[in-house]
């Protein structure tokens, strides 16, 4: 057992018995890479890591291809701390899920356990029944700064696919100011028009930032 083995198996040990306590960020990390990096100081990665995002949080959310560019990751270890947030936004997903979307309330609750502590800027789309259960959701834009690159057609033949009587849509503010820009209001408008000429309704867009949400609907914005 090399040098690197035995503080590998000892920092197992400690997560382990204790759990992450004890632990600081960059130890946290060290821990995460040993399953992505075999046989290498995952110590100087971790504090590499630190050093370019600034927080435990921050790395765990950054892209993969920022990740990759960070001396010693490589594709497999930056696809794997990506994963992390992926399967815990999942997680709290299902765990609150509302199986019926009816409210602003339930609506709301929804897309906070998408997209809350997000760092980038995500757009999601879920299609429901006549009952407001829900059908499908899924993600439509990642990363950008405003609606405007969104497929108006994709949002259509999505809910068409699922054969949807309602559309509800979602992205989030990283900037932590819950309310829509006027580009969000344009293209919320065209899409709410495209999807009534297959007769399907836009429900809601809900806006996400910090703990907090606004809906498009309860402020009359999709009149």
């Amino acid at each position: 057992m090399g040098v690197h083995d035995g503080h590998r198996q000892r920092k197992k040990q400690q997560f382990a018995q204790h759990g992450l306590d004890g632990f600081a960020d960059h130890e946290v990390l060290e821990l995460l890479l040993y399953y992505a990096i075999p046989r290498r100081d995952t110590n100087e990665i971790a504090h590499r890591l630190l050093q370019k995002f600034g927080s435990l949080q921050d790395v765990i959310n950054a892209p993969v291809e920022e990740l990759e560019k960070v001396e010693g990751m490589g594709s497999n270890a930056a696809v794997f701390l990506a994963l992390l947030p992926e399967v815990n936004r999942r997680i709290n997903v299902r765990r609150g899920e509302e199986k019926i979307i009816n409210s602003v309330e339930t609506a709301g609750k929804f897309f906070m356990g998408l997209l809350c502590g997000e760092r980038r800027e995500l757009l999601y789309q879920v299609c429901v029944d006549a009952k407001g259960k829900v059908l499908q959701y899924k993600r439509l834009a990642a990363g950008t700064a405003s609606m405007a690159p969104v497929s108006i057609r994709e949002v259509v033949e999505n809910a068409l696919h699922t054969d949807a009587t309602a559309v509800l849509l979602g992205h989030n503010h990283p900037s932590g100011i819950a309310l829509p820009s006027e580009e969000d209001r344009r293209i919320t408008l065209q899409i709410k028009d495209a999807l009534a000429t297959m007769g399907i309704a836009l429900a809601d867009h809900i806006i996400v930032a910090d703990n907090d949400f606004v809906s498009m609907a309860a402020s009359g914005m999709l009149l």
